[in-house]
């Protein structure tokens, strides 16, 4: 006799939020307290932060899961301040000090520096990272007291400022990277040039793709929002629309029959002067709501993923 599926937990929220998240608190912690708070059936996350790290860290409700590589792919801004002087195992304030110097740089040097961390470089991955190795996490194999040998790999720093230099033993970093770039390995490499060694000992995420400070909430804050009513409502008053992550994806409207054609899955021939004859990812969209993302091969408007809405809750405009 088959087994009846069981009812999904939860409710059928969709929409993205951005958290400010707060220090010493996993990111999987503090998805796990979002996704209580709104009793969510369906929760990820846009992009992982260190306990150490604060700021923004996106989570994407029900629907919006089907988005969530397009924001992993998305330029990231940090904030970050480096001490000079140490150089860490963990290459934050978290780990045990390896190796120590007395220089300290000028400003001059450093700002000589920055354009040769700028652009495409090869990194070396921290030791204490999610990389795997031999189908294991580097960070498990370090804390195991293995040695771990990670190879330098591409990755983009669109930009990369000297913010200030409060005294000889620290400044402050502004960058702009994209995936999978370490903003520790830019600080122990930057301290390894310059001759002083160097850790991260505060960073703060700024931005991910569209999502930054500005459109942030606290953990604080929605636990406020929850014990306002009991129905949730002020809590899905703060979610962003599912398209809020696809902003730098060409949107394509299509009418209410070629909509439900779309939304069952099945595709849509194109016709008219102004319609593209081919497209790699376009957002379709009726009545100026996300209804899937899709492509356009030979004049044919092809769904790839469909958003199944119904009458979920969220959505409020930018």
């Amino acid at each position: 006799m088959a087994r009846r599926r069981g009812r999904k937990r939860g409710r059928p929220v969709s929409g993205w939020l951005v958290l400010n998240k707060p220090l010493d608190m996993t990111s999987t912690e503090a998805v796990n307290i979002v996704k209580r708070l709104f009793d969510a059936q369906k929760v990820g996350h846009g992009g992982t932060l260190d306990p150490l790290a604060t700021g923004v860290l996106p989570i994407a409700f029900g629907e919006a899961t089907k988005t969530v590589q397009f924001v992993m792919d998305s330029p990231k801004t940090y904030r970050f301040t480096v001490r000079w002087g140490e150089e860490r195992s963990t290459d934050d304030a978290e780990g045990e000090v390896v190796d120590t110097a007395t220089a300290r740089p000028a400003r001059e040097d450093i700002e000589a520096l920055l354009p040769v961390f700028t652009g495409e470089i090869m990194q070396v991955p921290p030791t204490f990272s999610a990389i795997k190795v031999k189908g294991e996490r580097a960070y498990d194999l370090a804390r195991d007291g293995e040695q771990v040998e990670l190879k330098p790999r591409p990755v983009m720093i669109y930009d990369l400022k000297l913010i200030d230099m409060p005294d000889a033993d620290t400044a402050i970093f502004e960058a702009q990277t994209g995936k999978g770039a370490y903003v520790r390995a830019l600080a122990r490499d930057l301290g390894r040039e310059l001759g002083c060694f160097g850790y991260v000992s505060a960073l703060e995420r700024s931005a991910v793709g569209p999502f930054t400070l500005e459109d942030a909430i606290t953990l604080e804050k929605l636990e406020e929002l929850r014990h306002k009513d009991a129905d949730r409502t002020a809590l899905d008053a703060v979610l962003l629309p599912i398209a809020t992550a696809l902003d730098d994806i060409p949107a394509l409207a299509v009418d209410q029959q070629q909509a439900a054609r779309i939304a069952s899955g099945q595709g849509v021939l194109l016709r008219g002067a102004d319609a593209p004859v081919a497209a790699e990812t376009v957002l379709i969209t009726w009545k100026g709501r996300a209804l899937a993302l899709g492509t356009v091969e030979a004049g044919m408007l092809k769904p790839k993923r469909v958003f199944n809405l119904g009458n979920a809750p969220g959505g409020r405009k930018r």
